[in-house]
């Protein structure tokens, strides 16, 4: 029997702990932990029982005990680190959103073809069971075709103006946040739009704070999505079809309840999850099952799929008041272009 992927955390905030306290609860491991500050490295691995801890990135990724990465720093950075562990050979896991703009989803694209590296988006919610639920209910046409995605995304996360959600340098906003849940899981079930319309404010530091689209896809299917960080709200999913119809829960892009309806408004069949933990490990076993098969992206969420979010999130922002600028990496020798938000003062 063929021993787990030992798992490297790269970045140790809280995305990471969540990510770290699942994999130890389904009896995945974690080998090591790193972060530009070795103590609060030391902190994470003693918290969590985590053999290794390292000061910096690079001594992470070239850790030999090591097999894989999970990339779960604040948006500005995962293409950077994506491309620091693609470099070193380890297959990567980058949290979602993938990068900040398409652009960069394509440079890490890229440079993991180039490389034969496994790559691929923390998007967790692809690889959940309720999910597998909804995608074979439209498989075997039990809701008839699919005519539209209705979803929800509203959490009232931290107001303050100086923290990481609302600086633009950071790349804050809800559509990074929370908005990626609506347009992936559109994606998802209904393929790329050919159309986008949206809607949004900005906060006074300039980054989206509340965003609503309806994205046209083949057929003249459609998918309406409304994310905000400002205020909470019920996150539930629907996904019509011409013979019935599937509610999910909120959060609808968690391990979460499904209920299948049938045209006549009855229901016919409830999909309840037998959760063990969140189920952020789903996501983490599609890694290792791709890398033992000799895989290098996974067929259930490509890097063309996630390019192709990056390209919907780039034209949300576009369309609500987001300019691309520039600003150099904490590394010195790192530039690149990012699209942040910032206010149309002109």
């Amino acid at each position: 029997m063929e021993s787990a992927i030992r798992w490297g955390i790269l970045g140790a905030g809280g995305i990471a702990a969540i990510f770290t306290e699942n994999l130890l609860a389904e009896g995945l491991p974690v080998q090591a932990v790193g972060a530009r500050d070795g103590a609060r490295a030391r902190a994470f691995a003693d918290r969590f029982g985590i053999p290794t801890a390292h000061q910096g990135y690079d001594a992470l990724v070239a850790d030999p005990e090591v097999d894989a990465i999970y990339v779960s720093t604040t948006h500005n950075f995962p293409a950077e680190h994506a491309l620091l562990a693609i470099a070193a050979g380890k297959p990567v896991l980058v949290e979602k959103a993938f990068t900040v703009t398409a652009a960069e989803a394509r440079r890490v694209a890229d440079a993991a073809r180039v490389a034969g590296v496994f790559a691929m988006e923390a998007m967790w919610t692809r690889f959940l069971p309720s999910t597998d639920f909804v995608r074979a209910r439209i498989a075997d046409g039990s809701i008839g075709e699919v005519r539209a995605v209705i979803t929800d995304h509203s959490q009232q996360l931290n107001a303050d103006p100086k923290g990481r959600l609302h600086n633009p340098d950071l790349a804050g906003g809800a559509l990074l946040d929370l908005g990626v849940y609506n347009v992936s899981f559109a994606l998802d079930l209904l393929g790329v739009p050919s159309e986008t319309v949206a809607r949004g404010s900005l906060t006074a530091t300039g980054v989206d704070s509340e965003v609503s689209f309806i994205l046209t896809h083949a057929g003249e299917a459609r998918s309406d999505g409304h994310t905000t960080m400002l205020s909470a709200g019920p996150s539930r999913g629907v996904v019509i079809g011409t013979d019935g119809y599937l509610e999910l829960d909120g959060a609808f892009y968690n391990w979460t309840t499904v209920r299948r309806y049938s045209g006549r408004q009855q229901l016919v069949e409830t999909f309840e999850p037998d959760r063990t933990s969140r189920g952020m490990h789903f996501q983490a076993l599609e890694l290792q099952r791709c890398v033992r098969e000799g895989l290098t992206e996974s067929p259930r969420l490509t890097l063309d799929d996630s390019i192709a979010v990056m390209t919907v999130l780039d034209e949300l922002r576009r369309q609500v008041g987001c300019v691309p600028v520039s600003y150099t990496h904490l590394r010195a020798h790192e530039t690149d272009s990012y699209l942040v938000c910032r206010l149309l003062l002109e």
